[in-house]
């Protein structure tokens, strides 16, 4: 459940940003190159591109991204109307939630940038349709987050050189109805054509990305259903990880469609409900990713095997760096974003949590030890 809602916000970074960062970008173009994207999950039937190494175009993709990162600073530095030092320097200090410490400000902050660099974890969910995986699956990992560093810093750079007024730009009352990035995207069209109608057509950019998304989401998440039915470790997993004649785990897509859509309904009646969500899929995500390497840096220390790509004497380092890392973000993350603290501004992220991983924790003890003996290594046939 915590991987349907988290993978999505990691599968929409690349699309939101192909779509908004670079203002000269063909809306025409964006969605053709959606619809090859499609088109190549629907004929791979959750196959990987299996890219060979000797393909000269595969040394275009860093080109690409330096050109997406110039072209939206320069975009954002031609028409800005903030000045470095308030792009910088500033801190919202002055919002309506009651915080008015600097760095409390960066703390919080800290949980939508955790939240987009955890996209690396795709790469890892296919890895079985993945050629050389022992050394491509790490390899898209490290990838992933330099894209997301160095493209999601140049589409940030882009959005804050074009806002100055923070108060009204989380207005209610202002143009989009305290929507912050419609209202950006208005304010550029208007200070740049005099008519802020162009951000009408950006958002629909975002509006179709955002489809896109999903299907990408879909596509991971059914996946790793399928495969952990096949493997047993579901309820009536005979049932999620059949395949339909096309070679596609029907079952468990329309499985993923239904958590999916249970998932999004709380924010029809509360908004603290789903926030608490959103908040969960961040934190037990990277919970979840911490405790194999805890283990791996303690209990299997002197008995680790190295793989096709290790990080050598420095893997425990950076191991360790990587749990007291996660065990900071797990406590800041937990922290309250509002005060005063009432039952609407609660953050209700450690109950969210600390309910979750119970769950785990009992399901484990009472049942699953008992039938679950470990991923399937031969499937025959």
């Amino acid at each position: 459940m915590v991987q349907h809602r988290s993978t999505m916000g990691r599968h929409c970074q690349h699309r939101l940003l192909s779509g908004t960062a670079n203002p000269g970008h063909h809306p025409s173009q964006h969605w053709r190159q959606q619809w090859r994207r499609v088109h190549g999950i629907k004929v791979r039937r959750f196959r990987l591109p299996r890219r060979d190494s000797a393909d000269p175009r595969r040394h275009q993709q860093p080109l690409h991204l330096l050109a997406i990162f110039a072209r939206t600073v320069r975009r954002a530095l031609e028409y800005a109307r903030a000045s470095a030092k308030y792009v910088f320097t500033h801190f919202n200090t002055g919002n309506s939630a009651g915080i008015h410490s600097n760095l409390y400000i960066f703390v919080l902050g800290l949980l939508m940038s955790q939240y987009t660099l955890s996209g690396y974890d795709a790469s890892a969910h296919m890895t079985e349709e993945t050629k050389n995986a022992g050394r491509n699956g790490p390899i898209g990992i490290i990838s992933a987050i330099g894209i997301s560093l160095v493209v999601g810093w140049g589409y940030i750079l882009g959005i804050t050189f074009a806002v100055k007024d923070i108060p009204f730009l989380l207005s209610p009352d202002n143009n989009a109805g305290g929507y912050a990035i419609a209202q950006v995207f208005y304010l550029a069209f208007k200070s740049r054509y005099g008519n802020g109608a162009g951000g009408i057509v950006c958002l629909w950019i975002v509006a179709v990305a955002i489809y896109f998304c999903g299907m990408s989401s879909m596509t991971s998440n059914s996946r790793m259903t399928y495969a952990f039915s096949r493997d047993g470790a579901m309820p009536f997993s005979s049932i999620w990880h059949k395949v339909n004649k096309q070679e596609v785990p029907i079952n468990a897509v329309w499985l993923s469609a239904f958590i999916s859509l249970c998932m999004a309904l709380p924010s029809l009646g509360s908004l603290v409900a789903f926030q608490a969500m959103a908040s969960v899929a961040t934190t037990a995500v990277y919970i979840a990713y911490a405790l194999p390497i805890l283990f791996r840096v303690t209990l299997a220390h002197n008995r680790f095997v190295p793989g096709p790509f290790s990080l050598g004497r420095y893997g425990v380092l950076v191991g360790w760096i990587a749990v007291l890392w996660v065990a900071t973000i797990t406590v800041l993350f937990s922290l309250p974003v509002s005060y005063p603290v009432t039952k609407n501004t609660l953050n209700y992220t450690p109950v969210a949590v600390g309910g979750l991983f119970a769950l785990i924790l009992s399901s484990w003890i009472v049942s699953a030890r008992r039938w679950f003996t470990g991923p399937v290594t031969n499937l025959g046939g």
